[in-house]
């Protein structure tokens, strides 16, 4: 598992299966190494630390893990992070995706629940959904982060059930257009284009 922070680790770590579950902390965000050299995974301590713990250095084929987990918060920082990541793993190490071993882990964003049932929901949809199936005026919770998910209920979340996305391959021919305007630098572009674009979707 790749996860930002002490609180979200701190989560993980205390419920992980230690025999077959490693956590990598990140520091923060990660560098966008999107329009940089290869030589940046030694200049920057945690690309070179990340690239070292999963020993892909060369070759994935002594990958140490089968799956390479994306555990980030479900909010704009997590997603940008998440980004960044796959970036990281694109530019330099695309065969890891190639051969589907990069993965976005899914976790419930609600919580619903009453005297007798608790339902993880995973979209506002289930949201609605479970609210209506629990009765008048149900306990609801909103995760703004891993870190608020108990250790006891995120054992779940990462075990036999867990609900992971794989990160899809495509050829850079295809993709590379877009990873240029999205994580290039053409601020002022981009900036114009998210400004035409943005939808604000009022609070309840």
């Amino acid at each position: 598992f790749l996860t930002e922070g002490q609180s979200a680790a701190g989560s993980i770590v205390s419920c992980r299966d230690v025999n077959t579950q490693a956590i990598f902390v990140l520091k923060g965000k990660p560098l966008n190494v999107w329009d940089l050299k290869r030589d940046i995974v030694y200049k920057n301590d945690e690309m070179y630390n990340l690239m070292r713990s999963l020993d892909i250095e060369d070759t994935i084929e002594n990958l140490r893990y089968e799956k390479v987990i994306l555990a980030t918060d479900a909010d704009v920082d997590g997603l940008h992070i998440r980004n960044l990541l796959i970036t990281y793993f694109y530019r330099f190490f695309d065969t890891l995706i190639q051969n589907g071993h990069l993965f976005v882990l899914e976790t419930p964003l609600f919580r619903v629940r009453n005297k007798q049932e608790t339902i993880y929901c995973y979209s506002e949809v289930e949201r609605e959904t479970a609210s209506r199936k629990l009765g008048k005026n149900p306990e609801i919770t909103r995760f703004k982060g891993l870190g608020e998910i108990s250790p006891a209920e995120f054992k779940q979340f990462i075990g036999k059930n867990m609900r992971l996305s794989k990160v899809e391959y495509a050829p850079k021919i295809d993709v590379g257009g877009i990873l240029t305007f999205y994580m290039g630098k053409n601020t002022p572009e981009r900036k114009d284009y998210i400004m035409e674009n943005l939808v604000v979707i009022p609070e309840d």
